[in-house]
């Protein structure tokens, strides 16, 4: 039997609520336009330890598999966030910039001339010398905005407020431990203080501490939760569980 005339049959009181659990609380806003669904409405971090020379980042936001797309890391050179409406090229613009020795605002500015969607965008780079910057476009959703603070670069969309990005900020300047712990402390923050205000599905966090090579897996981390209900929270599990089994301190 086709499914266009099961549902024909279907007494309006089961229709109901089946209608209503496509938008439960942890799906897209019905109420957002169409053409935002595929936007990565999100918060993050990018950052470095100067100490140590790793860089990192991590996300988290109300779509699935995050991690495949906004957080672009490379040992020696930085990392780079590209969300709201999410351009990968952008992201692989800057860390080549990078590459040719810019400084972060150079790097983004450079990947953002040309881009005629830029208000659209929302893009952070942290540099492993140490240079920061970041861009929020003025159609990026409410609440939108950024943060430079030391060594680390947060910023979100579609918020529930200013309070999750300053949260992610304090969380990781106050934190003691590596650039993994604190950049994990952080998004744990900006989760506990609302984080993206349509709900939670998915989180990645991606920390290199030295250059990807045959067996760097065992001191780099590079991990996430693709569809949860808790991302952040298995995200942590996951993170110290990976710690302990490669002994990564």
């Amino acid at each position: 039997m086709k499914l266009s005339h099961l549902l024909r049959n279907l007494p309006c009181a089961l229709i109901f609520p089946l209608a209503l659990s496509v938008h439960a609380a942890n799906g897209p806003d019905p109420d957002l336009d169409a053409d935002r669904d595929q936007w990565d409405n999100t918060f993050s971090i990018v950052a470095r330890d100067p100490a140590t020379g790793a860089v990192g980042g991590a996300v988290s936001t109300a779509r699935l598999s995050v991690g495949n797309r906004v957080l672009l890391v490379e040992f020696g050179l930085g990392a780079v966030a590209s969300q709201a409406n999410t351009n990968t090229v952008l992201a692989r613009d800057a860390i080549e910039r990078l590459r040719q020795g810019a400084t972060a605002a150079e790097a983004l500015d450079a990947a953002l001339l040309a881009d005629e969607k830029r208000e659209e965008r929302q893009l952070s780079v942290m540099s492993s010398k140490g240079t920061q910057a970041a861009f929020t476009g003025s159609k990026s959703d409410d609440f939108k905005g950024h943060i430079i603070g030391k060594d680390a670069v947060v910023a979100g969309n579609i918020l529930v407020g200013r309070e999750t990005l300053e949260a992610m900020v304090t969380a990781f300047e106050n934190t003691p431990g590596t650039l993994a712990d604190r950049i994990m402390t952080a998004l744990e923050a900006g989760q506990k203080a609302g984080g993206d205000r349509r709900g939670k599905i998915s989180a990645a966090i991606v920390v290199l501490n030295e250059a990807t090579t045959t067996n760097s897996y065992a001191r780099n981390i590079d991990l996430r939760i693709d569809s949860s209900k808790d991302p952040v929270g298995e995200l942590r599990v996951l993170f110290d569980a990976y710690k302990a089994a490669f002994k990564i301190k």
